[in-house]
């Protein structure tokens, strides 16, 4: 069963990001600001297309695709990698795989209740709640 994932979410959690980060070779003060920042993220659901929009005093993100369609993403938030990214449904999940110069990158959004998941590839968690 897919999700409805339209709404404004707010940062409540955080846990290993700053080792997300580490992996991705961010550099340490980057690091540093990054895990301190409140995060609101804007998702707009129309049908297959999604527009995900990330903002925070340090870096806005916008992130936009179809589902089942592979698109070039520039990861310019964090590692300024550039990615063939694939977004597909499993379940009631987002899943995102990347292919680039590193291996093993994506991430999963889900929604429980009134809150947004988000885990990396590498395991990060973050957790959100919907503000609107």
């Amino acid at each position: 069963m897919q999700a409805d994932f339209n709404g404004t979410w707010e940062l409540v959690s955080n846990d290993n990001f700053e080792g997300y980060m580490k992996a991705l070779n961010i550099d340490f003060a980057t690091r540093k600001i990054a895990v301190h920042l409140a995060q609101t993220k804007v998702i707009i659901q129309d049908g297959d297309k999604f527009e995900i929009n990330t903002y925070s005093t340090f870096r806005n993100y916008e992130l936009m695709f179809t589902l089942g369609v592979e698109f070039e993403e520039h990861t310019k938030g964090l590692d300024n990698r550039v990615v063939k990214a694939l977004v597909l449904w499993e379940g009631a999940k987002l899943v995102c795989t990347q292919k680039g110069e590193k291996a093993n990158r994506g991430w999963k959004h889900w929604i429980d209740g009134d809150k947004l998941y988000l885990v990396g590839a590498i395991i990060d968690n973050r957790t959100l709640d919907r503000l609107m």
